[in-house]
């Protein structure tokens, strides 16, 4: 079964909003690509302006994070059914980042997950290894891990819709990649965990992307490989070069 491949952009904590517009206005005319679904995955203060540049165009937006509660005293978190209004369509969840940087746990991303789906938004839920555990030579251990917790009391007709991204830790704005054989070898290991999880037809039906130092340069190649599916892009996504990578097929 031909997957549809699915190239978003991640964009951190850059870009304020009248930058933000001005870079969908240059981005819009590059991304246009019919093979592909194409996201923008914008800070919190960017989504309102980006969502009302982006109408008409094949361009959805995604957050890149939202709280697990409906509302209530969390101060500076943001409930789904907000993002819904707002037009989003997609949740960036459980990136090493955040991960790091703000101690989210499996169970975390687990409950933010959940409450995405419930809402009708679709998940981008991102797992990926540190140097230090490849070295250790327990990345699949690890990453299986990551996404039997992201994924518990998900059933297989929502699981199908959401998306999992592949982030090596070691890849992520450094310049190193993993190469496209390293990539392809734990997009199809994940794929082989959630048909454990699941079955195949299920597993056959996910979309999981390479997250990592992704460039115009290598884009073709590892989209190419089996069981990789599009890519979650930082850096070059707030370039004219992403252009380049949704196109990478032209």
């Amino acid at each position: 079964m031909a997957r549809r491949k699915i190239i978003a952009g991640n964009w951190k904590m850059n870009m304020t909003p009248s930058e933000a517009v001005a870079l969908v206005e240059t981005l819009k005319p590059l991304v246009q690509n019919e093979d592909v679904d194409v996201v923008f995955g914008v800070p919190a203060i960017d989504i309102v302006p980006v969502v009302e540049a982006c109408k008409g165009t094949n361009i959805a937006v995604a957050a890149e994070n939202m709280y697990f509660e409906e509302s209530g005293a969390y101060t500076g978190e943001i409930a789904p059914k907000m993002l819904v209004d707002a037009g989003v369509k997609y949740v960036i969840l459980g990136h090493s980042e955040r991960r790091d940087y703000f101690k989210e746990t499996d169970a975390d991303i687990n409950k933010k997950v959940l409450k995405a789906i419930e809402h009708g938004i679709t998940p981008i839920m991102c797992c990926g290894e540190s140097l230090e555990q490849r070295e250790q030579g327990i990345t699949m251990d690890f990453i299986r891990q990551q996404v039997k917790i992201g994924l518990q009391n998900v059933t297989a007709d929502q699981a199908k819709n959401l998306v999992i991204a592949y982030e090596p830790i070691w890849a992520i704005g450094t310049g190193k990649t993993a190469t496209s054989q390293q990539a392809e070898e734990v997009c199809k290991g994940i794929r082989q965990c959630i048909a454990e999880i699941y079955d195949d037809a299920t597993a056959a039906e996910i979309r999981i992307q390479y997250g990592g130092s992704v460039n115009a340069g290598n884009a073709a190649e590892l989209f190419a490989m089996e069981d990789i599916d599009g890519g979650l892009v930082g850096g070059a996504s707030l370039k004219p070069d992403f252009g380049k990578i949704v196109c990478y097929n032209k």
